[in-house]
């Protein structure tokens, strides 16, 4: 039998596309295995997000290449440099858009066979559907768009992992135009899926094991827009909440300006959805955002922050800053520094602006100067690291529900509440709790913290779900 090893790398969105692809594989006759020496050929699912995220698509291409197979390259990177990847890049075998997803199987079948695969031509996939969101659905149905194709009769899509938890795909592509940012160029317009379908998936999801829902997109908060139902995300939370064998449904990639009341009230007050919120501030100085082509200020921000407070004191609050972006001050960088004092979040990633082709940042003046960057980076870090284990010790002596990851063969039990998002965030380590397994929830009371990290101790009470 055909046997191909698929490499997934980049978000938990890639990682949602790669079980697609892998179903198409099985359907079409081919057998998945997990290490390239035991394959016919290897399928790389690339990530063309920043330049970090590229070096590691190309060297896991070149890797590949090195295990002696046919090797093929999909994903974000295929799809945003195509043509020119392929003349770079010689030693993948084919390297394939995003249009080329349903028809994978036939084309690897292909690449072994000997033939030479077309390289994808790159383009704007912003142009490929109209403007008015809700013109866009039909119209979408003509355009390939990875993790859009299950249904309610058909969920196309083959765990690659195991384990309690799942991304489950909202939406593709995004609308807004941030400066710094090339992803709607290779990832589209926003195009919503249909509740039905995201629905069935979770379904099927849990009839896998799966128990807690990890809802991803380039933009959660413009949910439905395309679907003529601004509001289809707060419709749709409890009716996920209530799949039968699902204990938490967890949002994230919230874009801050859009964040209005009714969905910070659905997210921190529903039953079964984590009090949890992934905003993406980027910066905290208006005179920044605006540059950046994005809306708000430290004092909008804390004042998002303090009405999510106000339903639920203990709920849970993550974001990204860039810092080092064009036109960026020590003094913008003092009101970002001010922000995050100000936040108490729980954890914050940050990253050092770099020029994406094809961005408008990249042809800014006022470039900060890379040494500049790396201080400024190393700073906010130093600080960060700081606020979030604060935060963390705040949280001694409260009762929360930890979702069981892992028990190993020491019997460590390994765990995340509600304001811990799988990878991204803290862990939980129970103790005092044998005999538990992966996927159940247990209600505990958290005793110590290190850094982000908590210990918890099980109370004799049962948790939410």
């Amino acid at each position: 039998m055909k046997s191909v090893a698929l490499v997934s790398l980049g978000c938990a969105r890639n990682d949602v596309d790669s079980e697609e692809l892998a179903a198409r594989l099985e359907s079409g006759g081919w057998s998945l295995v997990d290490d390239a020496a035991d394959a016919d050929a290897v399928v790389v699912n690339t990530c063309g997000f920043i330049e970090a995220a590229k070096r590691d698509s190309i060297d896991t291409l070149l890797a590949a290449h090195d295990s002696g197979r046919k090797v093929v390259a999909v994903g974000c990177l295929a799809e945003r440099y195509g043509e020119t990847l392929a003349r770079d890049l010689p030693e993948a075998d084919a390297v394939l858009g995003f249009d080329s997803y349903a028809d994978i199987s036939a084309h690897l079948d292909a690449v072994v066979s000997g033939q030479r695969i077309a390289s994808h031509v790159p383009r704007d996939r912003r142009a490929l559907l109209p403007l008015t969101p809700v013109e866009r659905r039909d119209a979408a149905a003509d355009v390939g768009i990875p993790g859009h194709a299950g249904g309610p009769r058909n969920v196309l899509r083959r765990r690659l992992g195991g384990g309690p938890v799942a991304p489950l795909k909202l939406a593709s592509g995004c609308d807004r135009r941030c400066a710094f940012c090339a992803i709607p160029s290779f990832r589209g317009s926003f195009v919503s899926r249909d509740p039905q379908d995201v629905l069935a998936e979770a379904s099927w999801l849990a009839t896998h094991g799966v128990r807690e829902l990890v809802l991803v997109s380039e933009n959660s908060t413009s949910y439905g827009k395309d679907l003529g139902d601004l509001r289809a995300l707060e419709k749709l939370l409890p009716q996920l909440a209530s799949v039968p064998g699902i204990a938490r449904v967890r949002v994230s990639y919230l874009q801050p300006a859009e964040t209005r009341p009714s969905l910070v009230e659905a997210i921190a007050c529903t039953p079964g959805v984590a009090s949890y919120f992934d905003l993406s501030f980027q910066h905290a100085s208006g005179t920044v955002l605006r540059r950046m082509r994005r809306f708000g200020n430290t004092e909008q921000f804390l004042d998002l922050l303090a009405s999510v407070r106000a339903l639920d004191p203990g709920a849970g609050a993550r974001s990204n800053i860039i810092v080092g972006f064009p036109g960026e001050t020590r003094a913008d960088v003092a009101e970002l520094s001010r922000f995050l004092v100000a936040a108490r979040l729980d954890a914050v990633g940050v990253f050092g602006y770099s020029d994406e082709d094809g961005t408008e940042a990249a042809q800014m003046s006022g470039k900060v100067g890379r040494d500049a960057v790396a201080r400024r980076v190393a700073r906010l870090t130093d600080l960060v690291e700081e606020l979030v284990a604060q935060r963390a010790e705040e949280r001694i002596g409260s009762i929360v529900d930890v979702l069981v990851e892992s028990v190993d063969d020491d019997g460590v039990v390994e765990g995340r509440t509600e304001h811990q998002a799988p990878e991204v965030d803290g862990t939980t380590t129970l103790v005092g709790c044998a005999g538990v397994a992966g996927g159940e929830l247990v209600r505990a009371r958290v005793v110590a913290a290190n850094g982000v990290d908590l210990v918890a101790e099980p109370v004799a009470e049962p948790a939410a779900r």
